[in-house]
């Protein structure tokens, strides 16, 4: 058996980073139902999860690659951004629960503020965090994933998948006015709107039908959401990313021409958009969460700059 060489593993890998894709506000307004309702873009079948197992399964399966190579490298690409989207949305989930409750002695019930809250899995399973679930609960099932070898099946379901989620992501963000919630959701709005686009071109050119014809289902237009315009104004549903500094630029055979709604230029970017530090989550003591008390850490650190060969 033949070992792959270094470069030939690397196609193969992802790279994260440290960061995430937007700067999302850092507000005191804990609203664990506002959270609930953010739960369904992150597991619910139209969620960031189904969105991004989705083409991940395409991306794995894909048939004749090379003869096929720039819809190939659109769901490569867009794989990648999906992964992003899965982070947005739990950190949306984890702001909107970020002060629930407070730290106090056990007897004194620190968590009675939210057994009325509807999704009280957020603080019994974990510490107050976004879960795999949609927004009642239900966990997320491997069975929102459609791969069925065929390409223009596979691309009609994408775009539909796309317009879907963009429903459910208009009502979530008309259902809460969380600052956190809302910044993440307008984001959200403009890039599945990019989705819903490189989509439709897509099929375009798979099947010479203008599927463009067909947006917006609903409205592409983001005008109505502030949190949404102003990345729009940027330019921002106008560009695609490769998400890779050297592969799938190919995409620009499809990405390509002006935008269905305000005729601006479409542009494919090789590489990845600027991104934001991820924001800090502190302590939940009252959720046992971390669990390491301050003489704890202070240990933690000495062993880490022993292992470190660290002298003070």
């Amino acid at each position: 058996m033949l070992t792959p060489t270094a470069e030939e593993m690397m196609i193969t890998m992802f790279t994260r980073m440290d960061e995430i894709m937007i700067e999302i506000p850092d507000v005191e307004k804990p609203d664990p139902n506002a959270a609930a309702a953010v739960q369904e873009l992150l597991g619910g079948k139209f969620g960031e999860m189904s969105t991004l197992n989705n083409y991940l399964y395409q991306s794995f399966n894909f048939r004749s690659k090379d003869k096929l190579k720039p819809f190939y490298d659109l769901v490569m690409s867009i794989t990648a951004e999906e992964l992003g989207h899965v982070e947005l949305v739990s950190h949306a989930v984890n702001k909107c629960l970020r002060g629930s409750t407070a730290y106090k002695k056990p007897d004194s019930t620190p968590l009675a503020d939210v057994k009325d809250a509807r999704l009280s899995y957020h603080f019994l399973a974990g510490a107050q965090g976004a879960m795999p679930f949609d927004s009642m609960g239900n966990p997320w099932t491997g069975a929102n994933v459609f791969n069925s070898g065929n390409l223009v099946e596979d691309l009609l379901h994408n775009f539909f998948l796309e317009c879907g989620a963009r429903t459910h992501k208009m009502k979530v963000y008309e259902m809460t006015d969380h600052p956190a919630a809302r910044a993440v959701v307008g984001f959200l709005l403009v890039r599945g709107g990019v989705h819903v686009v490189a989509y439709a071109k897509a099929l375009e050119i798979a099947t010479g039908v203008n599927v463009t014809k067909l947006v917006p289902i609903p409205s592409l237009d983001n005008k109505a959401f502030n949190e949404a315009r102003k990345y729009e104004e940027k330019g921002v549903h106008t560009k695609l990313y490769t998400w890779s500094d050297k592969d799938f630029s190919s995409i620009d055979q499809i990405w390509k021409g002006t935008h269905p709604e305000d005729g601006l230029p479409l542009e494919v970017i090789q590489g990845v958009p600027e991104g934001f530090p991820i924001p800090e989550a502190p302590e939940v003591k009252e959720e046992f969460a971390p669990g390491i008390s301050a003489e704890e850490f202070k240990e933690i650190a000495k062993r880490l700059k022993m292992a470190g060969n660290i002298h003070d």
